[in-house]
């Protein structure tokens, strides 16, 4: 019995000692990026723009792995059980703030099974309408909602999701009713904005700005605090008409819990440096996000402070997801 006790009390010290060494030497091997998402998406484009740069800094390859399904929920859950040695990162959205409020159980802890490396920037939506509706404002929106409660059309590219809910805040802080109408992504949903046969649309600034540009549907407002420098005539809903309103589809990268603190640094430093290369922070502002700084401790503050946000919006609506 003895023998044995020794024999596992040596195995823990290895053990430790090996994890040790694999925190001094991070990274001693490829780092894997989770997508929680299919290939394509925005989550997606991200990690894909930054993956390169990161491997070029860390001299180890940096491999984007799609993990899709279950609303980021399959992704995550492989990272929040993941060893904690800094080889295993997880992208995420706004959406991993939200889901805690939507899925009465998930399979991991949001706030205790991951710990903040990197914030990447915020992904402004914009508000946009087709110019049927003869609204050119957000003070003319909420005119017309309250005119005609629950009559008004909104997209939303699925139920629960960030086009969805940023309508749901608009509509409790404006005090309108209108009408949800939930697509299959965001392009089908633009493609009945342009048609006529929804009102309103929150939209990704990537998917909305071409027909922005060609002046077929109207920018009435982005989500976020401040302006996003991919619409710069576009106000914030707040500067248009609604105080205080703030909807940021953000983005950042997260290590399982108790990844070692030098690991996290190195892929704090690295994230920062490939995002604030011209390249690189031209094409995020091309998918509409903003390059935000940030120190791990400060995007955690903000993770808080988002998972506090949508359980306060969320479990009043009595949403069910798709």
């Amino acid at each position: 019995m003895r023998s044995r006790l020794f024999l596992v009390a040596v195995g823990a010290i290895a053990s430790l000692a090996a994890l040790g060494a694999g925190a001094q030497q991070f990274p001693s091997r490829p780092v894997r990026l989770v997508v929680p998402y299919p290939p394509g998406g925005a989550n997606d484009n991200v990690a894909r723009l930054l993956a390169p740069k990161m491997t070029e800094q860390l001299g180890h390859n940096v491999v984007v792995d799609n993990r899709g399904g279950g609303n980021t929920i399959i992704g995550s859950e492989l990272v929040g059980k993941a060893v904690p040695d800094g080889h295993t990162l997880l992208i995420i959205a706004a959406g991993h703030a939200i889901n805690p409020s939507l899925y009465p159980k998930l399979p991991y802890d949001t706030a205790r099974d991951f710990v903040p490396v990197a914030l990447v920037g915020d992904g402004a939506y914009v508000l946009v309408a087709n110019p049927s509706l003869g609204v050119s404002s957000v003070p003319e929106l909420i005119a017309a909602a309250k005119a005609k409660p629950g009559q008004i059309t909104y997209a939303s590219s699925s139920t629960g999701n960030l086009t969805h809910l940023a309508a749901e805040v608009f509509n409790s802080m404006a005090g309108t009713k209108m009408l949800h109408v939930p697509y299959k992504g965001g392009n089908p949903a633009m493609l009945d904005i342009l048609g006529g046969r929804v009102s309103i649309f929150f939209s990704t600034v990537a998917v909305a700005r071409p027909h922005l540009q060609s002046g077929k549907i109207k920018g009435l407002g982005v989500t976020t605090a401040r302006r996003s420098a991919a619409l710069p005539n576009v106000p914030t809903i707040a500067e248009a008409g609604l105080p205080g309103y703030d909807v940021s589809g953000w983005y950042g990268i997260v290590a399982p819990a108790r990844t070692p603190r030098a690991a996290i640094a190195r892929v704090h430093s690295v994230v920062q440096s490939a995002t604030h290369q011209p390249d690189i922070k031209e094409r995020l502002l091309g998918l509409g996000v903003d390059v935000v700084e940030s120190t791990p401790a400060e995007f955690g503050q903000r993770i808080n402070s988002e998972l506090a946000k949508w359980e306060k919006i969320v479990k009043p609506l009595g949403i069910t997801p798709e």
